[in-house]
């Protein structure tokens, strides 16, 4: 192998305070030396500082009780990363969970968790997730359409009991991120538009069940905003709808869930969102709407998960070549790849990447990071400046916390990563690495 350049004069950006370099070039990552972790546990291998998640639950906690209604409170969107120390962890902290599917509901059930404070989502959740939900006490059902609120009524009835329930409505609303990840204009596959008259109908039709609880309303506009003023908005049409419920159908909603979507720094050209400035505006404007509308400012849920776990995560490869093509690109293959982290495939989503084991190295070999799949697509990014790596060298991937793990898959009949979980710069499996044996378990 040739020999590694030996100049150590510029460190990488850090991009966040958990990230930093060692004085042997070693990148650390929560206090941890990524390069003897990744001898530990193997590669491909992704971290989580829970310090970092602690922290973000109790910004949203704090901000909460400071600038919203009594009885507001965050929602861990479990979507972003769905694991038992997650739940044990955002439970500790004092949240709630946002689930999506019978097997965030059974995960969150495994850790113990109280699924009185969970809120079942989901556009078309099955008769049989229905039943699933109420089996396991979920406390609240966000119904996206008609079909579901009849089904959920018609369970609840033959149970006979009463089921809380949010109603998911469609605020037209356009925050000028990623089309797939844009959730609350009209054209949308998500709830009841406020525009088309399907919300007040679905809000008539739900206050006559005599087996459902309606607390109030639910939106989500979208996913990576940096700015407060979508959720301001968001805010203003809520209440707006809310008035009008209430002028037309005689109920003054006691609850408003207005989703997540404040957006992470992936890279140092993003902007650093202030959670908690945020938060503040949100409540100033949705007071004053309030006021205006001659409403009680109603409980706030919000539903934070990518600014919770982004930044607390970090993934690590092994470099198995580099192939550089002249008057083209330089192309560096990993040992993962869009079966650990489709964003890219998916969305073109832009990552800080750094070569761990020499990460005070100068950042001067321009590079696309490609996957193992047999797929011409399976990137992490084009355009990458990182210090000139060979095969056997560690490569880090920045903020891999939020729909990394979440969306893995086993294309190619490759296993998951492990998640190892750092805390005061002592390392503990969280998630065991995927064997041969786990790929064929369903096999018959």
């Amino acid at each position: 192998m040739p020999a590694c350049p030996s100049a150590r004069t510029a460190a990488p950006s850090i991009l966040h305070a958990n990230v930093t370099v060692g004085p042997d070039g070693h990148l650390l990552f929560a206090g941890a030396d990524t390069v003897e972790l990744a001898k530990r546990y193997g590669t491909p291998l992704m971290l989580l500082d829970e310090g970092r998640v602690r922290e973000r639950c109790r910004t949203y906690r704090e901000a909460m009780a400071d600038h919203l209604p009594e009885g507001s409170l965050p929602l861990y969107a479990s979507k972003a990363l769905s694991f038992r120390e997650i739940y044990r962890i955002v439970e500790d902290e004092g949240l709630g969970v946002d689930v999506v599917s019978p097997g965030e509901i059974a995960t969150a059930a495994s850790a113990g968790f109280p699924l009185e404070r969970a809120f079942f989502h989901g556009n078309n959740k099955t008769d049989a997730d229905i039943r699933y939900a109420m089996d396991e006490g979920v406390g609240t059902f966000v119904v996206d359409n008609l079909e579901e609120l009849r089904a959920v009524e018609a369970e609840a009835a033959r149970r006979g009991r009463t089921q809380r329930i949010l109603l998911r409505i469609t605020p037209g609303i356009d925050p000028h991120t990623h089309v797939k990840i844009t959730t609350g204009t009209v054209d949308s596959k998500f709830g009841s538009a406020i525009e088309t008259g399907a919300a007040l109908a679905i809000a008539r039709e739900a206050i006559a069940q005599p087996h459902i609880e309606l607390c109030g309303f639910h939106c989500h506009v979208g996913s990576q905003i940096a700015s407060a003023e979508p959720f301001l908005e968001a805010a203003r049409i809520m209440v707006a709808f809310a008035a009008e419920v209430k002028d037309a159908l005689g109920f003054e909603t006691r609850e408003l869930n207005l989703g997540g979507g404040f957006g992470v720094r992936y890279t140092e050209a993003d902007p650093e969102v202030n959670i908690a400035a945020n938060i503040r505006e949100l409540g100033a404007c949705l007071a004053d709407a309030c006021a205006e509308a001659g409403l009680r400012p109603p409980q706030v849920f919000l539903e934070p998960g990518r600014s919770i776990v982004a930044d607390a995560g970090m993934t690590l490869y092994t470099v198995g070549s580099v192939k550089e093509i002249p008057g083209f690109r330089n192309y560096v293959s990993i040992d993962g790849g869009m079966t650990d982290n489709p964003r890219y495939t998916l969305y073109q989503s832009e990552y800080t990447v750094v070569l761990a084991n020499r990460a005070d190295e100068p950042a001067e070999f321009a590079c696309t990071v490609g996957g193992r799949c047999c797929e011409s697509g399976d990137l992490i990014g084009e355009g990458l400046a990182i210090a000139r790596p060979w095969r056997g060298d560690l490569l880090a991937v920045l903020v891999t916390g939020a729909y990394n793990y979440s969306m893995a898959s086993n294309y190619n009949r490759i296993c998951r990563p492990p998640i190892v979980i750092i805390r005061d710069g002592e390392a503990r499996l969280g998630v065991r690495r995927e064997t041969f044996d786990d790929l064929l378990a369903c096999d018959c």
